[in-house]
């Protein structure tokens, strides 16, 4: 039974946590313990443990690329080069926001700014992030512009509730299946899952 399955997982910070429950929501999977959440150097010191657990568990592990590497195959060798056989290692390119920003049309509409300003590809942005604070500093609603841009002087890349903010659009506005259509890295992710849910179901019976 498809809703038996528990997938434990690991990321960097609560609007990936988000992201991954919704993606196992939508597959009716329920996402088990999830750790990290305290950035990616933490991840990345933790990274083999997880690994290891992954012999005997359905696992997800979800990173930013960011500037690290080029190109997401380079970051998974350097960090991981023999996924365990229940592990699901992805990279969102180059943030998880531009999994977000894949969707335009919800996005536009949850900012209160034109679609035309949404970027046609994300996975080409350098820096998502800044470019969801400088969509929402052109927002037509003062509540996104207060929650999600950083006030002068605070030092800060964004604003006091950007991350719930993000995600309230995750959990009630964003459509994975839309998106996946304008994000490379997503559609791979959603995919590594399936194939996980399915072998899990196979064969972790079995053990």
């Amino acid at each position: 039974m498809l809703g038996a399955v528990v997938i434990s997982a690991s990321v960097e910070g609560d609007v990936d946590e988000a992201v991954i429950r919704r993606l196992l929501r939508d597959m009716n999977v329920c996402l088990g313990s999830c750790y990290g959440k305290n950035g990616k150097p933490q991840l990345r010191k933790r990274i083999k443990g997880y690994n290891n657990a992954a012999d005997y568990s359905p696992w997800l592990v979800l990173v930013d690329l960011d500037q690290d590497f080029d190109c997401a195959p380079l970051l998974r060798e350097n960090w991981l080069p023999n996924p365990a056989k229940y592990m699901c290692f992805r990279i969102a390119v180059r943030e998880v926001e531009a999994w977000l920003l894949a969707d335009s049309e919800s996005m536009a509409r949850f900012l209160g700014v034109a679609r035309a300003k949404i970027p046609k590809a994300p996975e080409q942005l350098d820096k998502p992030k800044e470019t969801v604070v400088s969509l929402a500093r052109q927002s037509r609603r003062c509540s996104i512009r207060e929650d999600m841009v950083p006030r002068p002087g605070s030092g800060r890349a964004v604003g006091p509730a950007y991350s719930s903010r993000l995600i309230e659009f995750i959990d009630t506005h964003w459509r994975p299946e839309e998106a996946l259509l304008h994000s490379d890295s997503l559609d791979r992710t959603i995919r590594c899952l399936e194939a996980l849910i399915k072998r899990w179901q196979v064969e972790g019976r079995r053990q």
